[in-house]
């Protein structure tokens, strides 16, 4: 049954019928309890659609991810499932778009098109067009991570830096004096991602401030990548005794190089990082590790999602996370070489 039947039945137009459904335009009484007679008779009810409509909202969220070329990586797709989850709690729908690229295009249909109630944006850089872009368009968003200049903005993030200097005063508590920061791939360092930057600078000042020699490598997203950087470390810097890593995507193949080199963790190597909590525990012996917890955050940029939806004049709020460090088994005392 749809709207057409509908305005058949009632000797109407489809489009009076909708006036009736969305309550846009006024409709007489007699018109109108014409209608809703035929509607109450053949039993209809109006879709999602059509009662967003007359509430004036869509009952829809964008989520901008990553481009879709790029395979997401696990804490990525933790943080999709975790605002897909928060939405259908809300009764909410949610729309994936990716931007970057050849993307860009569905990134402006999300701003321009009215599909959405509001958007959360995730992998944010320190310039980052598309927060601009919907700051200009007064769409209600959310960033999981955030800018270099994030004050005017509500946002949901980790503090890579505060994290990644942790780890190493860790290691240099256990008397490691050579470390090494493996960090995300060297394209998105060049784009300015915004926890690659914030961890280097977390590394590089612990370094500093215990005296340390630090060493600080890019990395892709991948096993194969994590393999063949631990390969390249070892080879070129034989010295280090200790990485800390924000790619838990690398972890695998860091395993895989270490095992290959004949390096026990944590008795001649030891690895510690920010992660996933799944990724910490599959690493062999369990990562010691600042647990991301994707779930909560992703809950989290959706109710402050909602907040703006419902008072768009309200004042930004953030969320800045900085979980502990979780003792497991794959740092300790540094061993003489």
């Amino acid at each position: 049954m749809n709207i057409g039947e509908i305005a058949r039945r009632a000797g109407v137009s489809r489009s009076t019928v909708s006036y009736v459904l969305s309550g846009k335009r006024a409709v007489s009484e007699t018109t109108r309890l014409r209608i809703q007679t035929v509607i109450d008779e053949l039993g209809y009810r109006p879709n999602a659609s059509a009662r967003a409509l007359k509430e004036g909202r869509t009952r829809t969220l964008g989520l901008v991810i990553p481009p879709a070329s790029q395979r997401l990586t696990d804490m990525q797709l933790g943080f999709v499932a975790s605002v897909v989850e928060a939405a259908a709690r809300h009764d909410l729908d949610v729309l994936l778009s990716p931007s970057g690229g050849d993307h860009d295009r569905s990134f402006e249909r999300i701003v321009t098109g009215r599909r959405v109630d509001g958007v959360v944006v995730m992998e944010i850089r320190l310039t980052d067009d598309r927060v601009s872009r919907l700051a200009a368009a007064g769409l209600p968003f959310v960033t999981i991570g955030r800018t270099a200049e994030p004050h005017g903005t509500s946002w949901i993030d980790i503090d890579y830096a505060a994290l990644i200097s942790r780890c190493v005063h860790h290691l240099a508590d256990l008397g490691h004096r050579q470390v090494a920061l493996v960090n995300r791939s060297a394209e998105l360092v060049a784009a300015g991602y915004g926890p690659s930057h914030r961890a280097l600078a977390g590394f590089r000042a612990a370094v500093a401030e215990r005296g340390l020699t630090g060493v600080d490598v890019c990395c892709g997203d991948d096993t194969a990548s994590g393999e063949a950087c631990l390969e390249r470390l070892l080879s070129t810097h034989p010295e280090v005794t200790a990485v800390a890593t924000i790619n838990e995507a690398a972890l695998p193949g860091i395993q895989r190089a270490l095992s290959g080199a004949g390096l026990s963790v944590p008795g001649d190597f030891s690895v510690t990082g920010v992660a996933a909590q799944h990724w910490a525990e599959d690493f062999h012996p369990p990562l010691t590790a600042a647990d991301v917890p994707t779930r909560q955050m992703g809950a989290e940029a959706v109710a402050l999602l909602l907040e703006l939806i419902a008072a768009p004049a309200a004042a930004p709020r953030h969320r800045l996370y900085t979980p502990p460090i979780s003792l497991r088994a794959s740092t300790g005392p540094v061993r003489p070489r």
